[in-house]
């Protein structure tokens, strides 16, 4: 018979151990194209082998890692084109998302735009004053995006957007500055105001401002 605590404990371990890891990747604690060596990993994040294999199998399904067959697995590497496609992306599912959202979004939507950009404007001025923490500028912009595609209508649509974003996200460690902060007053009027056609405008300079910032630090390679 199964022991139904025994299954619970190693989905919450692995659920645990897949967040870890993902965030890890995310922040560059596990630095890209790096090979991810089991033993190491079992004893930093507290999960069997098995655990860990069927987390990176679950990554290297969203793109976060790469599966080798017998080699094992690497983080995904980042490079000069895999930004620019992910962020052509983004302003796809984005431009999409946002107009059927603002067509069709009531109070309890408008509500929860205005929520999401409180605590991200909270955040933006925290890092003005004293310095980023990128955990929250993370937790708190992706909030806010998600919020205003949050009545496009589409759960399939939101969770792409999601992950597109984090692995976005990887490349935007460094805080652009007063700009972003300014970008995300715009869309939240916008939003409120349901101007799409100038929240689409204004979405294109955010993503690739932060395109054009990431490619002037001289840190990615080009393919």
């Amino acid at each position: 018979m199964v022991n139904a605590s025994a299954v619970t404990d190693t989905g919450s371990a692995g659920d645990a151990g897949y967040r870890r890891i993902r965030d890890d990747i995310i922040f560059g604690v596990l630095t890209p194209s790096e090979r991810l060596r089991l033993e190491a990993m079992k004893e930093d994040y507290g999960v069997s082998i098995s655990t860990l294999r069927e987390v990176l199998n679950r990554l290297a399904s969203e793109g976060f890692v790469i599966a080798e067959g017998r080699k094992g697995f690497e983080v995904a590497p980042v490079s000069v084109k895999n930004l620019q496609e992910l962020a052509e992306l983004r302003i796809l599912l984005e431009h999409h998302a946002m107009e059927q959202s603002f067509g069709i979004g009531d109070m309890e939507w408008e509500g929860r735009v205005v929520a999401a950009h409180h605590k991200l404007a909270a955040t933006e001025r925290q890092i003005a004053s004293k310095s980023d923490v990128p955990e929250l500028r993370r937790r708190y912009d992706g909030e806010f995006h998600q919020a205003l595609i949050s009545a496009c209508g589409s759960r399939e649509l939101m969770a792409a957007h999601a992950v597109i974003f984090d692995k976005y996200f990887r490349y935007a460690l460094q805080y652009r500055g007063s700009e972003t902060a300014k970008q995300h007053q715009a869309l939240l009027d916008c939003a409120l105001s349901r101007d799409i056609a100038k929240a689409k405008k204004i979405l294109v300079q955010h993503i690739r401002g932060c395109v054009e910032h990431a490619l002037a630090s001289g840190t990615l390679r080009r393919e």
